[in-house]
């Protein structure tokens, strides 16, 4: 039996850190796991975590130091093009925003024709600013991109937004998004096919993961005669399980429903007559 393990590089600190940890833990994998370490190992699966510079982690992945990574996608459209999303994981959510002083000459990308832009993404800059047929200079900076119109820099900048409370701070505005962004699963180029089987047992436990954030678990109370309403409301996996309840006339209804139309489908089932409606989080969902 082979010892083989897969080594896969997560941020050593920032945003992605803990959501990264937080995933693969769901995915009941155990790290011996030490914020100051380089490198841990999983206890109940072939994983070595690998704790990386995050600016670092694309050209890791290229060369096959490590196998995957956890890694937002912004990164891996401006340092690796080439590297293959092996899944999209949802959470660390992101744009890639222009952003220049409110209230002030730039209102749109055309405005920084012959103008100076401030970035830690040059390379995805340029390619929008060639596509878009906008001449600019390009100050790359690695570190507060958001100081540079403050401080007679660059007449706007081009960097990460969540919140935007950053830019609130700066007395900046976002001008016009660029790319969207979430955190990923990527692959190394490089891996041979025992690496490639792993890489499909860790996938298979990310996605039961990722399906049962995104749904919830639904039992409802209904009038028979109301049944059939109530399906086509429903949006299960395959059709709602259906039981009997004790009080004649009456039946218990069970499903799943995406959380995003929560809501919306609640509301619905109300009108028709659903009643005692009660609603659970799923810890996986294996298909």
């Amino acid at each position: 039996m082979s010892n083989r393990k897969l080594k896969i590089a997560i941020q050593k600190s920032g945003r992605l850190f803990e959501d990264s940890l937080r995933i693969l833990k769901d995915c009941g994998i155990s790290i011996d796991n030490g914020r100051d370490q380089l490198k841990a190992s999983a206890r109940n699966f072939p994983l070595e975590v690998m704790y990386l510079r995050n600016g670092d982690i694309p050209q890791y992945l290229n060369d096959g130091v490590v196998d995957l990574a956890i890694i937002g996608e912004n990164l891996l459209v401006e340092k690796g093009r080439d590297i293959e999303i092996i899944e999209r994981l949802g959470f660390s959510k992101c744009r890639v925003s222009l952003a220049a002083p409110k209230g002030g000459r730039i209102r749109s990308l055309a405005d920084l024709n012959g103008k100076k832009i401030a970035t830690s993404y040059p390379n995805t800059v340029k390619e929008y600013l060639d596509k878009n047929g906008v001449d600019a200079e390009l100050h790359i900076i690695n570190g507060s991109v958001e100081i540079a119109p403050n401080i007679g820099l660059a007449d706007g900048i081009v960097d990460i937004v969540s919140s935007g409370s950053t830019l609130f701070k700066n007395n900046l505005e976002e001008v016009e998004t660029i790319l969207m962004s979430e955190a990923v699963l990527a692959g190394s180029p490089v891996m041979d096919e025992e690496l490639k089987a792993l890489t499909e047992r860790l996938k298979f436990r990310i996605r039961s993961v990722l399906n049962a954030r995104d749904s919830r678990y639904v039992l409802l109370n209904a009038p028979n005669d109301k049944i059939q309403d109530i399906i086509r409301i429903l949006p299960g996996m395959r059709s709602p399980t259906v039981l009997p309840l004790a009080e004649e006339g009456w039946s218990s209804l069970h499903t799943v429903i995406n959380k995003e139309k929560f809501w919306e489908i609640i509301d619905e089932l109300k009108s028709v007559g659903a009643e005692g409606i009660l609603v659970c989080p799923i810890e996986k969902m294996v298909f």
